[in-house]
């Protein structure tokens, strides 16, 4: 296993910019999570760190080696796709052991063997290994394509949202053997998603990638509890975090548009008008708590409920434990956690720590 590095990375396609000075470390034997939405530059950054593409500045180190020169074959990466990328006419066995009879490799037939049922073993699909891929069910075509990575035991793995094509169980499923897996080999692993819940459940740390820029970097509670910027704070938390402009006024601050005001934190200076942000947890309905509205939406999820409060011109989103008694039109009264806050300026940066 290897440690990835990029160094001030850019790439453009034409008159698109799609990666724009980007640097980060991905630590031998870490878990890393890429996170941003759609054409963020998170498929382009991996095919960078593959050679299937090449920046047009910065580095790529391995272990602290540059490898900008070395061709695909010896950076010795393994790519698991969103599309499954299996021959279909093969069995489960021939498609894991497709990779090691390559003349590059020239491996035994006993290693190969062995390697393959370790491999099916690790992803439960021993029992698959006669059958033909085209005639397997998404969720099992898909540890297919795992397996065939595992059995080269590359330096990195590079999984470009191999879960995104499978439903909700088989997500949830794949996303726990696949921390298992990284856990138990120690397996360098450099994970692409768009899936907030799969990077805040797998990642030992997080990067954020919007429009071609690394936003943040830390690991999921850092992200989630301290968020960089506001499209953090949005990108990250379900449901999106509230978000409301505010006003200082006499040592207090006042969300525009409602009767909710909180004291200004001591431990930083703030500007005369701030965003600040209250994750749904955070409001807590109590029936002597400080502020009131009006419930005009609920929503029911068995472990927990949603409320929708509406109070003055803003509506706010609380997330309570259970199910709740609440209906359309009752007044709730509730608090809020104001160590729990998160303040940014206007340009959406985070205020303080």
């Amino acid at each position: 296993m290897s440690s990835v590095e990029l160094q001030h990375i850019t790439k453009k396609f034409r008159t698109v910019t799609a990666l724009n000075d980007v640097s980060f470390t991905v630590k031998n034997r870490e878990f890393f999570v890429l996170l941003g939405p759609t054409g963020a530059g998170k498929t382009t950054t991996l095919r960078i760190i593959a050679a299937l593409l090449h920046q047009d500045s910065g580095s790529v180190l391995f272990d602290g080696e540059s490898v900008d020169d070395w061709t695909p074959a010896d950076r010795d990466v393994a790519f698991v796709f969103q599309q499954y990328s299996l021959y279909p006419t093969m069995t489960v066995y021939d498609n894991l052991a497709f990779p090691l009879r390559s003349p590059m490799r020239k491996t035994p037939g006993p290693e190969i063997k062995e390697k393959v049922q370790r491999a099916a073993e690790i992803l439960h699909i021993g029992h698959l290994l006669d059958r033909k891929t085209a005639n397997l069910s998404g969720g099992e075509m898909q540890r297919v394509a795992i397996g065939r990575a595992i059995v080269r035991e590359p330096r990195i793995f590079l999984m470009d949202e191999p879960l995104s094509n499978l439903d909700a169980k088989l997500r949830e499923s794949l996303r726990v053997e696949l921390q298992h897996m990284q856990k138990t080999q120690g397996n360098t692993t450099l994970f692409v998603t768009h899936d907030q819940i799969e990077a805040l459940t797998m990642a030992d740390r997080i990067g954020v990638l919007n429009e071609g820029r690394i936003v943040q970097v830390g690991t999921p509670n850092d992200i989630y509890d301290r968020p960089a910027t506001t499209f953090v704070a949005q990108l990250v938390g379900s449901p999106r975090i509230n978000l409301f402009d505010a006003r200082v006024e006499d040592s207090q601050l006042w969300l525009v548009g409602s009767k909710i005001s909180v004291p200004c934190p001591t431990d930083r200076t703030m500007p005369a008008t701030v965003q600040v942000g209250i994750r749904p947890e955070d409001i807590q309905p109590d029936p002597k708590g400080k502020f009131s509205g009006e419930v005009i939406l609920t929503e029911p999820l068995g472990v927990e409920t949603i409320l929708h409060i509406r109070s003055g011109e803003q509506v706010l989103t609380s997330l309570i434990p259970g199910i709740s008694s609440m209906r359309l039109h009752d007044t709730v009264h509730f608090n809020i956690l104001r160590d729990r806050l998160h303040y940014f300026d206007d340009s959406g940066k985070r205020i303080g720590q």
